[in-house]
Order: structure tokens, then C-alpha cells, then sequence
């Protein structure tokens, strides 16, 4: 049986949040034995911290998504510092910038992306980052942070090999999602084969992002052991190989003790 981090997942989600005893009975079915729960606005921030309490397996993130960029201030603020003193918070994020989708302006965006990596590097966190057509000013803003003391994830990294050289240089960690098991991911695959493997996490950034062989269904954390699969597939390694390097960068990056599992 693998044992697999989902490095980045929403059970806090509407999709999951009245269910979630039953997906993670299925997770663990799958080998998937810990969880980071993510959160990205006031609402999905407290549910997830209320989650990591409730498991000992699970863990928060709490953070302010760019989409949401635009509702972010002092009042946010003053309650994201307070939820990141709580001993279940691991990291802050998801954090970034999301030039697909127009719901905040870009210099917001990039604002309270820079703020949010200052906040984390004042308390010695690391962050995720969401970057989504956004590479070149996501790395400007982490390089000029210099975050290499806190380091982070690239989450559902989708970028080219130097795109993945530039934030590996960075002191980043590189997070994989479903897209890692799509066909037609030239890019990503050229990155899998190219990413150390003390570098590498797996994620699900479920309900999104279903990987083969259920895309086109709705995701779900246990469907981490699929990316897996998938990464292990294109490296012609066994996948207890990736599940093992990554679970144990996962452990060590977030800080979690492995009494937890």
C-alpha cells in the first residue's frame, strides 16, 4: 500500500465540507494518509482550520486567493495573522496571481500577493502559490521577497522546464496535480522528468483537476495515488518511490511531526 501526502486539497469545499468523514474513508483506501486542507478566503480559511482540529491527519493552509483579491483589508489581514498563530496552520496560501480569470485587477493582485509573502516571511512560513498565466510577474514578486528561508510549493505547477529551473532556483518545492496524467501535458511532463525528487509534491487541488482515469468526474483526495501513478509512469520509477519522496518533502517543507500519521 502507498502512503501519499495530497499536498494541496479542499475538503473545506461546499463539494465535500458535509461529507467529509466518507471522501476521507476513500482516501485512505487510496494510501492517501495526510492532507493539506487549503483555504483562500474567510469562509474556506475557517472551515479549513476547523477540519485540521478535527484530524489529526489533516492540516491547514489559510491564505487569500487572487480572485478575491479585491475584497482584501485590514480587517482580512488582521484575522489571517490571527488564524496563522494557531499550532494546526502549517503554511499561508494559497496566494498568487490568476491572470485567467479577470475578478481582481492585476496591481491588486500583485499587491496583496507581496503582501501576503512579506506576512509569511515575518512569521517564518511557507507559502503556496497559485500561478495561473501569470508566471513572470509570480516570480518576480517571490524573487524580490527573496523566499528561500520560508521556501513553498509552486501549486499545480503547469509551467515549462525553465519556468521549473527559475522557481527551483528560488528555493520552491514543485507541486504536481492530475494535469501530470493528461496526454496532451507536453510541457508538465517535460517538468516531471526534470524536477529532483527531494523537490517534488503531489497534489489533488480537488474537486478540480481530475486525473486519468477519471477526468471529467468530479475529484477527490484519494485520487492523489493517480498522480502518482502518473508521475511514476513518465520517470519509469515505481510509484512507492514517488510516494515516498514526496510524503517525506511534504512532512519536513509543512513542518509536521510524524507522530500525526
Amino acid at each position: 500500500m502507498l502512503n501519499i501526502f495530497d499536498s494541496h486539497t479542499h475538503l473545506n469545499d461546499d463539494a465535500f465540507f458535509d461529507e467529509v468523514p466518507a471522501y476521507m474513508a476513500r482516501a485512505k483506501h487510496f494510501g492517501v494518509n495526510q492532507m493539506n486542507i487549503v483555504g483562500s478566503n474567510s469562509i474556506l480559511n475557517e472551515r479549513a482550520i476547523q477540519l485540521a482540529h478535527q484530524y489529526d491527519n489533516l492540516h491547514a493552509l489559510v491564505g487569500w486567493h487572487p480572485e478575491d483579491a479585491k475584497d482584501y483589508d485590514a480587517d482580512v489581514e488582521k484575522k489571517l495573522i490571527e488564524q496563522l498563530a494557531d499550532p494546526k496552520v502549517v503554511a499561508m496560501g494559497e496566494m498568487g496571481l490568476d491572470y485567467h480569470w479577470d475578478s481582481s485587477p492585476k496591481d491588486v493582485q500583485k499587491k496583496v500577493f507581496a503582501r501576503q509573502v512579506a506576512i509569511a516571511k515575518e512569521l517564518h512560513l511557507p507559502i503556496s502559490v497559485h500561478d495561473r498565466d501569470a508566471f513572470e510577474d509570480t516570480y518576480a514578486i517571490l524573487k524580490a521577497a527573496d523566499v528561500r528561508d520560508i521556501g513553498g510549493a509552486m501549486h499545480s505547477f503547469n509551467g515549462n522546464s525553465e519556468w521549473l529551473k527559475k522557481f527551483l532556483d528560488l528555493g520552491m518545492l514543485i507541486s504536481y496535480s492530475g494535469v501530470a496524467s493528461f496526454k496532451n501535458a507536453k510541457e508538465v511532463h517535460e517538468s516531471v522528468l526534470q524536477t529532483p525528487l527531494d523537490k517534488m509534491l503531489v497534489e489533488t487541488d480537488a474537486p478540480y483537476l481530475t486525473p486519468v482515469p477519471y477526468r471529467g468526474k468530479q475529484n477527490e483526495p484519494g485520487f492523489t495515488k493517480f498522480v502518482v501513478e502518473a508521475i511514476a509512469d513518465l520517470r519509469d520509477v515505481a510509484a512507492k518511490e514517488i510516494a515516498e519522496h514526496t510524503y517525506q518533502n511534504a512532512m519536513q517543507l509543512f513542518g509536521i511531526k510524524h507522530e500525526e500519521n
